[in-house]
């Protein structure tokens, strides 16, 4: 149980970082836990609300004056995070596993690919504005349906989720990275929230998943350390080197699940 601790240290920097810390805590529970995957899954959601609370209150000063944006995704996650509730108690768990390595890879390589460049002032064309309003409301009705459906992912698995809307957010964002980092951070645990609730009352089909707070806490007690340390350092390390890292790690994810989904060896020697 207090090998959980360091490894929620690792998890709670990864997961503020990178959003991958489900790289870190979901195959130890897996394995040091000895759980099956969705109750290893619904555990690792549990502890990451740890997590969320120090993650949000080492980022005050990136949050500062985008609150608005910040509670506008986190109640379109929530209601995602519902839908994904009742999909993963009710659907057969083979659908589950086969399902996320397509999600983690398509992140991997959303962060990897060079983002548009925000930082050139916009050049006003005032005879397009009809058409630059009907654009917007289109683009702000999709990206409702995206966080609507990373939220669902969000409580469906879990595992890269916060990487997930962090490649949502480096594509249609305009604020620098620390700032949509810190808004991933928070704004993911409106989905852990609607899990955890649920999970506690052993919601759905599957009569041997449930969370094991055994685990669940001595995780979040890292989840708690990490969480606090990460937003710190993403204010001093390069952001194209965390896009980079955070890019690869998630197409290593990526891979470890699709082997273990499908039991398919494309590279040997991992």
């Amino acid at each position: 149980m207090l090998l959980f601790i360091p490894v929620g240290i690792v998890a709670g920097i990864l997961s503020t970082v990178t959003g991958l810390a489900s790289l870190a805590s979901y195959p130890a529970l897996l394995y040091w836990g000895a759980l099956n995957p969705i109750s290893a899954n619904i555990t690792n959601t549990s502890a990451l609300l740890f997590n969320v609370v120090s993650s949000g209150i080492s980022s005050k000063r990136e949050l500062d004056g985008h609150w608005k944006e910040l509670f506008k995704v986190m109640t379109i996650i929530f209601f995602g995070g519902i839908v994904g509730v009742i999909l993963l108690t009710f659907l057969p768990s083979k659908d589950f596993e086969y399902a996320v390595p397509v999600f983690i890879a398509a992140a991997g390589i959303g962060i990897l690919l060079p983002s548009k460049d925000t930082t050139k002032a916009p050049t006003a064309k005032v005879v397009e504005e009809p058409t630059i309003g009907s654009k917007k409301m289109l683009v702000d009705f999709g990206m409702i349906v995206l966080f609507f459906a990373i939220g669902i992912y969000g409580s469906y698995f879990g595992a890269a989720a916060g990487v997930i809307l962090l490649a949502v957010l480096s594509r249609t964002s305009k604020d620098p990275f620390p700032v949509y980092n810190a808004i991933r951070n928070v704004a993911m645990g409106s989905a852990n929230v609607i899990g955890t609730i649920l999970y506690s009352f052993k919601y759905g089909q599957h009569g041997s998943t449930h969370i094991y707070w055994a685990l669940a806490i001595p995780l979040g007690i890292g989840f708690l350390i990490g969480g606090y340390v990460g937003p710190k350092m993403v204010r001093v390390l390069p952001v194209k080197l965390i896009k980079i890292v955070t890019g690869i790690l998630a197409l290593y994810l990526a891979y470890t699940q699709f082997v273990s989904a499908y039991g398919i060896h494309l590279f040997y020697f991992f």
